[in-house]
C-alpha cells in the first residue's frame, strides 16, 4: 500500500454520492464488512453474546427507522452504497457503526440475562486547542485507533453535495464519517466510550456526518444531545469562532463540558459520575492505557504556544501512539488535525510514527 492516506470524491445527490463511494471501494467494503459482522457475530466484542451473521444483520436493521427519522438523506446515501455493493443495509450499518453496534448489542443481551465482560476496544486520544494557547488559531485534533485489520481501509472522503456544506472526511471504506471539518469551519471528533446503556438508536457516523451538514455550532450541538443514540461515544466539536464542547454521550445520558481557556484532552474511559454509571467495566490494562494517554496529552497541550508540529510530534509518541500487541490488537490506525479558522486539514494514514502528514483545505 501507499503511505499517503487516498483521497475519494463524491458529488451529488445523497443517493449518486453513496453509489460512489460504494462503486470505488466495492472489494474493501466486501472485505471489510465481512470481518465487522464476524467480530460482532463471535460475540467477544458484545459480551459473550453469540448469534449468527443473519441475526446480527437483522439487528442492525431494526436501527433503520431510527436513522431514517434523524437523516433520510444519510440513509439515501447508505442505500446508494448498497445498490453498488450489493450488501443489505444492516451489513453496512455494522461495518459503519460497529462500535456503536456492539454497544447495542451489549445492552439488548444484558436485558436478557448475564453477559460475560466485553473485549475491549481502545478507540482514539483526542484534544481542542482553544485559540489562546495557540496564538490565536486553535486546533482540534486525534488519533484514531482501531482493530488493526481496519488500518488498509482509511480514506478520506471529500464530500462535494449538490446541497448543503461540503466537507472532508477521515473514514473508511463502508463509512459514512467518523472525522471531518466542513466549509463552515465546523470540526468534529469521537473517542470510543463502553456503554451499558446501548439499545436500538442511530449510529456515531450518522451523527459525525449531521454534525458537518450544519452551519453553526448550537445547531451541530443539537445533532448530538437531541437524538435517541445507539451506543456510547465521546463528541467533540470545535469551530472557527473559537468555540468547543466536549460531550461524553452514553445511549441514555450526556455530559457536556465547554470549552475555556485550558485545552480539553479525553480517550476511552468516562469521567464523571453519571457516565460512569452507564459505562461497562473495562479491562484493567485498557483502562490504564487509556489514563496515560490522557495524562500525557494534557501535559504536552499545557506548552504555550501549541503549534501544528508540537501536535503532530504528540500523535507519534508513545502512550498515544498505540501499536498493535494481544490479546487486544489495537493500532493507531491513522490521525487527524484541524484548524477551523484557516481552513486547515492535516490527515496521516495508519501509524502517525510510521507516515507524514498530507496537508489538504476545506
Amino acid at each position: 500500500m501507499s503511505n499517503k492516506i487516498r483521497v475519494t470524491t463524491i458529488t451529488g445527490s445523497p443517493y449518486d454520492r453513496g453509489f460512489q463511494h460504494g462503486k470505488q471501494w466495492h472489494d474493501a467494503i466486501h472485505h471489510y464488512a465481512k470481518d465487522r459482522v464476524e467480530l460482532v457475530a463471535g460475540g467477544q466484542w458484545s459480551g459473550g453474546f453469540k448469534k449468527s451473521r443473519a441475526d446480527m444483520i437483522e439487528l442492525a436493521e431494526k436501527t433503520l427507522p431510527h436513522h431514517e427519522a434523524y437523516a433520510p438523506d444519510l440513509v439515501e446515501e447508505m442505500r446508494g452504497m448498497a445498490a453498488a455493493t450489493g450488501l443489505r443495509m444492516g451489513e453496512l450499518i455494522i461495518v459503519s457503526g460497529f462500535t456503536d453496534f456492539i454497544d447495542t448489542v451489549y445492552g439488548v443481551s444484558k436485558r436478557k440475562g448475564a453477559l460475560e465482560p466485553a473485549l475491549t476496544i481502545d478507540d482514539c486520544t483526542s484534544f481542542i486547542v482553544p485559540d489562546s494557547a495557540a496564538d490565536g488559531a486553535g486546533f482540534f485534533g486525534q488519533t484514531w485507533d482501531m482493530h488493526d485489520t481496519a488500518t488498509e481501509f482509511v480514506i478520506l472522503l471529500d464530500v462535494q453535495p449538490d446541497e448543503g456544506a461540503s466537507s472532508l472526511v477521515f473514514t473508511t471504506t463502508g463509512c459514512l464519517g467518523q472525522i471531518g471539518m466542513n466549509e463552515h469551519g465546523i470540526a468534529v471528533g469521537i473517542n470510543n466510550l463502553l456503554g451499558a446503556d446501548g439499545g436500538i438508536g442511530v449510529t456515531w457516523p450518522f451523527v459525525v456526518r449531521k454534525v458537518l451538514q450544519q452551519d453553526n455550532i448550537d445547531d451541530a450541538l443539537k445533532c448530538i444531545t437531541d437524538v435517541e443514540l445507539a451506543g456510547a461515544h465521546n463528541y467533540l466539536l470545535f469551530d472557527k469562532t473559537g468555540r468547543g464542547y466536549n460531550i461524553e454521550a452514553m445511549s441514555t445520558h450526556q455530559h457536556i463540558v465547554e470549552l475555556d481557556e485550558t485545552p480539553i484532552s479525553h480517550t476511552n474511559h468516562c469521567l464523571v459520575p453519571e457516565t460512569i454509571a452507564l459505562a461497562q467495566e473495562r479491562h484493567p490494562d485498557s483502562q490504564k492505557s487509556s489514563e496515560k494517554r490522557l495524562q500525557s496529552a494534557d501535559d504536552q497541550l499545557a506548552q504555550r504556544p501549541v503549534t501544528i508540529d508540537m501536535l503532530q510530534e504528540m500523535t507519534r509518541q508513545a502512550p498515544i501512539c498505540t501499536t498493535s500487541k494481544p490479546p487486544f490488537h489495537i493500532e493507531s490506525c491513522g490521525a487527524a488535525i484541524m484548524r477551523p479558522k484557516t481552513g486547515e486539514f492535516w490527515a496521516v494514514w495508519g501509524l502517525p510514527n510510521e507516515n507524514e502528514y498530507q496537508q489538504f483545505s476545506v
